[in-house]
């Protein structure tokens, strides 16, 4: 038998139960295949940020075990593939570790001992508030357990149904909310939007991003970006240009429009499409039109901006092609110039 060399190798030969979900640039499942061919070498990580696979591993090794959850952020290399040493390293500790719970012979030990691996464990991160909370409304949604405690409140709260005291709302809830919401919940969602506090739209900003939006919805989180536009909210206007991210059609217009006007694309404008929207960069006028933006404001992270996208497969060579043409007294050429002169 072949030894454990990956973490494919571990999930397979253990007959653990497990789910895979992406922690980086949106919360969503991940194919066991799609980690699988990134540690054979033989694909790219198709959602780097910045320059990790973010990765949720929820697992079980005995039925009616609480499932496990491990956050790992695997380092990439320049071509967006796995730096292999410190996964080997996390393998061949986890081996050490199994084959301790073996020599005691304390098989109800193994769990413990495998979740205590996170402890000190290099390629452990913790995900922020609004990760963790759509990461535990996907799994167990998926895992057909029941929405948490404050599902309710928030259901009935955004819908329109009752109108409790926002600040009883949990964040959870909202996760929640967003990721079982039905078709008619999101037509009352989308009329609810406008009155809803900034201290509530936000956070739910920060849950729908991870989802692709009902059309209605995505284009009443426009109406709620432009109004905030107006009033000179920068915080919400961000919020609502992530949320639409993965909602094609809605976020597509809004993004040609938002980076048509100069006044309107500051750095962080420029980071939330980059960061939930990178999809609808994949474009031959939107994508040299963003690079400029981006090269046109000195406080603009561009040099990290532009590695970070050019380690998503569909966009690398989209990125490198448009940085190479570009015309040396161009805001691109004028900033790359300047990376050039500091090397």
């Amino acid at each position: 038998m072949q030894p454990i060399a990956t973490l494919t190798d571990f999930f397979d030969r253990s007959g653990a139960e497990v789910r895979l979900y992406h922690m980086g640039r949106r919360v969503t499942p991940c194919p066991l295949t799609t980690l699988a061919e990134f540690e054979r070498g033989s694909e790219p990580w198709p959602a780097p940020w910045q320059s990790e696979a973010r990765l949720a591993c929820v697992f079980r090794l005995r039925p009616a075990q609480e499932p496990m959850i491990w956050f790992l952020a695997l380092p990439l290399d320049e071509q967006g593939q796995l730096s292999a040493a410190p996964r080997d390293a996390f393998i061949q500790r986890l081996l050490e570790t199994l084959g301790r719970s073996a020599e005691r012979r304390e098989a109800a030990q193994q769990a413990d001992d495998i979740d205590n691996l996170m402890k000190d464990n290099p390629l452990a991160f913790t995900p922020t508030l609004a990760l963790q909370a759509m990461l535990h409304a996907r799994a167990s949604a998926d895992l057909d357990a029941p929405a948490s405690q404050h599902h309710e409140l928030a259901e009935e709260y955004l819908t329109g149904q009752r109108d409790h005291d926002w600040q009883a709302l949990g964040l959870q809830g909202l996760a929640d909310v967003a990721v079982r919401h039905d078709a008619i919940q999101a037509e009352r969602l989308a009329a609810r939007l406008a009155a809803l506090p900034t201290d509530v739209l936000q956070p739910l900003c920060y849950c729908l991003e991870h989802l692709a939006l009902a059309p209605s919805l995505a284009a009443a989180l426009r109406q709620c970006g432009e109004r905030a536009a107006e009033t000179g909210d920068l915080e919400t206007l961000c919020a609502c240009v992530r949320a639409v991210g993965a909602s094609q059609t809605v976020a597509a217009a809004w993004y040609s429009e938002l980076l048509n006007d100069p006044a309107a694309c500051g750095p962080d404008l420029l980071a939330a499409m980059a960061a939930r929207g990178w999809e609808h960069l994949e474009d031959d006028e939107r994508l040299p039109l963003f690079l400029t933006r981006l090269a046109e404001h000195p406080e603009a992270e561009f040099s990290a901006l532009a590695r970070d996208l050019a380690l998503i497969p569909r966009l690398r060579l989209p990125v490198l092609m448009t940085l190479r043409q570009a015309d040396p007294g161009s805001a691109i050429g004028q900033r790359l110039r300047g990376l050039t002169a500091q090397c």
